[in-house]
């Protein structure tokens, strides 16, 4: 779907984050593309820029949004935009969108693997066996089948995890603002409780100040010393001293990280310790989840743009 040519030219598009060569190649074909991938706006103003691409963790604030005095949309690729400056964009104007959904099968594919990988030790069992110490290594592990998972969000994404999990035979469990009547499994009100009755606590959640450090040294506590944590939320959803103290005194088993707070600096004691898995923020990421992100930033530019009705809109004019 391209872009209509309005009076004034092909509008401007200041891109703030990293994209496919794929979809920068769509918006040079029919926007004046700024791609400034480190995240970092113009210092002085400029009318030139009408939309801006960003994603949750980038975000756009107030500051960078009265720099950029004819803008007029804020596209989240991806479905996060905790960090979009919501308040600030709807008193200027601007409408925001994300792409809810269009990654959600591949996160819930990532969290399910983190967890076999962790209970079944594929890292350390493969560097066991790189030292020699195949016989050494061969002690029973744990395994998915039958284990309590414990989900924190049960959104999309969460839903999606949960489906892959009754694969399993697991028994779900779920923690978030309100139970649902659709949701599958047993709703937990505090996540204290949930976290006690999961062999496997994942965190599938929102981003942003509501959610932060939501799973605490109390929670991680009450997990135990066979449980396990795997974040494909955001970074600040675990504490992540929290996490330290626990690894350290062997209050938990382990933990599986897509996202942690301050990434891409990660504690050198979390990469050191053997049952600690971490990917660099990848769990969205999959040929058809990208395909699925760039179709969906040209909709929404498109339909912006030829004044259609925006179907992802968060906020609107």
């Amino acid at each position: 779907m391209s872009a209509p040519r309005t009076l004034g030219g092909r509008p401007g598009v200041l891109v703030l984050i990293p994209l496919p060569e794929e979809t920068l190649e769509a918006l040079r074909r029919d926007y004046v593309l700024r791609y400034q991938p480190d995240g970092r706006a113009p210092i002085t103003p400029t009318a030139a820029v009408r939309a801006v691409v960003t994603n949750g963790s980038t975000g756009l604030g107030d500051t960078l949004m009265a720099a950029l005095p004819a803008l007029e949309i804020v596209c989240a690729f991806g479905a996060g935009y905790e960090n979009i400056d919501l308040e600030s964009a709807v008193r200027r104007g601007i409408v925001v969108t994300h792409a809810p959904g269009a990654n959600a099968a591949t996160v819930a594919d990532h969290a399910i693997g983190l967890m076999l990988a962790l209970a079944r030790g594929f890292a350390p069992l493969t560097q066991a066996v790189r030292q020699g110490q195949w016989h050494a290594s061969r002690s029973a592990r744990p395994t998915l089948t039958g284990a309590a998972l414990g989900i924190v969000g049960m959104g999309r994404i969460g839903r999606l995890i949960a489906a892959r999990a009754q694969g399993f035979a697991m028994t779900i469990g779920y923690h978030g603002r309100s139970p649902h009547d659709d949701a599958p499994g047993r709703y937990y009100s505090e996540l204290e409780q949930l976290a006690e009755n999961s062999d496997f606590l994942v965190a599938a959640c929102n981003g942003g100040a509501a959610t932060r450090h939501l799973i605490d040294r109390n929670v991680l506590r009450a997990l135990g010393p066979r449980g396990y944590v795997v974040n494909v939320a955001r970074g600040s959803v675990l504490d992540t001293e929290a996490l330290l103290h626990a690894l350290r005194e062997q209050d938990i088993a382990g933990a599986g990280l897509d996202v942690i707070e301050g990434e891409p600096d990660v504690p050198a004691a979390l990469l050191d310790h053997p049952d600690v898995l971490v990917t660099p923020h990848v769990a969205g990421r999959s040929p058809a989840s990208l395909h699925a992100q760039h179709s969906a930033l040209l909709a929404t530019l498109a339909q912006h743009f030829g004044g259609a009705r925006v179907e992802r809109a968060v906020s609107a004019r």
